[in-house]
């Protein structure tokens, strides 16, 4: 599967990119770039997100890419005279679009597929999935659901008034910045999730622990011994020392100013 999986790699980077920009739109190549140069993933397909007027045949009820006129397209935010310039150019159904951003990767094996579902559903892509297919690529779809999709012409006429445009615009403009700011956290957050895995892979150790440390608690418990043993031997001096203060006491009769006893009350001891 490994080899199968690098053949699959290899021959969908090299062939021709047939989008009709024809090359990896530019706020999203720092996703595509990173995702390719690790060795379990690679890019399908991807668009940043765009805001699309389109013109369709009158006839037709849905608007098929294949079938139609591209009035305008831009992968940022555009400005009201931006679409009716558009617009103005229509013949048949035109519909005005925000399509978000979108991404399909080819995964190695079912956990970084799983990964890659983790991170663009923390990151705000909500609609993402994950697929398997009968000859065994592992595709992950980054996609959301914040679209927006207008019809604003039936056989060339329009059908709103500009004001209702500029409305459009602004909501169309609020969706891009929004698309904007969910890819640079799917960005962090793949960053962070490549990095968690890899340190999960090289199962660094706890750093060992010197002989010296280790016998550090034995040492320390001979320590605690030994200075119990001369508290002890310290308190058993103290008494002993007491006991003959006291003897000495009674046998002398001390006057209670002075420790020495008097010369003759002492004598009378060997009488």
């Amino acid at each position: 599967m490994a080899k199968t999986f690098s053949q699959w790699k290899k021959q969908c980077l090299n062939k021709l990119d047939q989008s009709k920009k024809g090359s990896v739109d530019e706020d999203i190549g720092h996703v595509v770039s990173l995702l390719n140069s690790r060795e379990e993933f690679f890019t399908t397909s991807s668009c940043s997100g765009r805001i699309v007027l389109i013109d369709g045949a009158p006839e037709r009820s849905d608007v098929q890419k294949q079938n139609c006129v591209w009035l305008f397209v831009s992968h940022q935010t555009c400005t009201s005279e931006d679409l009716i310039s558009g617009l103005q150019r229509s013949s048949g159904d035109a519909v005005l679009k925000f399509e978000p951003f979108v991404l399909h990767v080819q995964c190695r094996r079912l956990e970084d597929a799983q990964l890659m579902h983790s991170v663009a559903i923390n990151s705000g892509f909500r609609n993402s999935g994950l697929t398997v297919s009968k000859t065994g690529k592992i595709i992950t779809a980054v996609r959301s659901t914040h679209g927006l999709e207008v019809p604003l012409t039936n056989e060339g006429r329009l059908l709103v008034e500009h004001e209702y445009i500029r409305f459009l615009t602004q909501i169309a403009n609020q969706k891009m910045e929004e698309n904007l700011r969910r890819i640079h956290r799917f960005y962090q957050n793949l960053q962070s999730g490549l990095l968690t895995e890899k340190l999960q892979k090289l199962q660094i150790p706890d750093p060992p622990i010197s002989q010296e440390l280790q016998d550090y608690p034995l040492r320390a418990e001979a320590v605690k011994g030994e200075a119990v043993e001369k508290g002890e031997n310290r308190t058993s001096v103290y008494k002993r020392r007491k006991k003959r203060e006291r003897h000495q006491t009674d046998c002398c009769h001390g006057d209670g100013f002075s420790s020495v006893p008097e010369l003759d009350d002492c004598l009378d001891l060997f009488t």
